[in-house]
């Protein structure tokens, strides 16, 4: 679920491609928002009626989701801004290569246990081939450290929704979660941008766009996330979603004719090479928790001692 979520991510991109919106980056970021939220409702009504009930609705963890929220809010003001200040290439290197770092070190401290090694190894491997296909071209840009700094702020936040998202869909229906946190997000997010960079000129294609960014690569794919993160720890999931730039970098290729040079394949390699370590690392946790009754599924100690 998690690779399917980061294949609709990476479809971004191409997406944008076809029909450049002519909206600002941070009314990109907010409306897609807001179209998600309008998608997440009648999914929530048409699978999960009674997470909609008075009761449900008020048992939900709210401080957890009014966090959740935050994240997702700033994760796509500042993605987009700092790709604007640092470019395409190293801003997403920085911003999702970052994310899997932050959330190996978050869930460590939030659990007192470290990732294995072989999970740090693949994480290594996977961020080095992100950096590598972003960086294959080359940029002749000099690199803002507001907008470096910005990007590893997305990172942080993207890992730190994950976190939180996980500790919240354990408990509850993942689809209203998912449904409320978006809501609140865009809450957020629109006046942000409105205060940012002004009143929006929306066109034709730019509808278009933002029903593919709200429906499918934000609506579908983030509902796809958050069950997987029923199943597996949320630091593997980010790390998982690397196939987002995999994804992306196989449609420049095949579809928007780019020629990448050896570099940009390598690190394709090397992504698809490092998932495949954190994966091994994964299920092996899962092996040892289903032998070891003192372990959780994500091969965390619980109970005394």
């Amino acid at each position: 679920m998690v690779v399917a979520a980061a294949m609709l991510w990476g479809t971004t991109g191409t997406a944008q491609s076809f029909a450049p919106p002519q909206l600002s980056s941070y009314w990109v970021g907010a409306l897609r928002l807001a179209v998600a939220t309008l998608f997440f409702w009648p999914m929530v009504w048409a699978s999960d009626r009674p997470a909609l009930a008075a009761r449900a609705l008020r048992d939900m963890p709210w401080r957890g989701i009014t966090l959740a929220a935050a994240c997702m809010c700033i994760y796509n003001l500042a993605f987009f801004a700092g790709l604007r200040a640092t470019g395409v290439a190293i801003g997403t290197a920085l911003a999702l290569g970052s994310g899997p770092v932050w959330a190996g070190l978050l869930q460590a401290a939030l659990t007192r246990v470290l990732p294995t090694p072989a999970w740090w190894l693949g994480t290594g491997v996977a961020v080095a081939g992100v950096v590598a296909m972003a960086t294959a071209e080359g940029t002749a840009a000099q690199v803002s450290w507001t907008g470096v700094a910005l990007c590893l702020l997305a990172g942080l936040s993207y890992a730190t929704y994950a976190i939180q998202n996980q500790r919240m869909v354990s408990g509850a229906s993942p689809a209203a979660v998912t449904a409320t946190v978006f809501t609140l997000a865009a809450v957020l997010a629109v006046p942000g941008a409105a205060l940012l960079s002004g009143a929006p000129q929306l066109r034709g294609d730019d509808v278009a766009i933002l029903v593919w960014l709200g429906v499918v690569s934000t609506g579908i794919a983030y509902l796809l996330f958050s069950h997987a993160l029923r199943l597996i720890s949320a630091a593997t999931g980010v790390v998982l979603a690397l196939v987002e730039p995999v994804t992306a970098f196989v449609l420049a290729v095949v579809i928007v004719g780019e020629q990448p040079g050896w570099a940009g394949v390598l690190g394709l390699a090397a992504v698809l090479a490092g998932l495949v370590v954190v994966v091994r690392s994964e299920l092996r946790g899962r092996r040892k928790a289903r032998s070891d009754p003192g372990l959780s599924s994500r091969g965390v100690r619980v109970g005394p001692g």
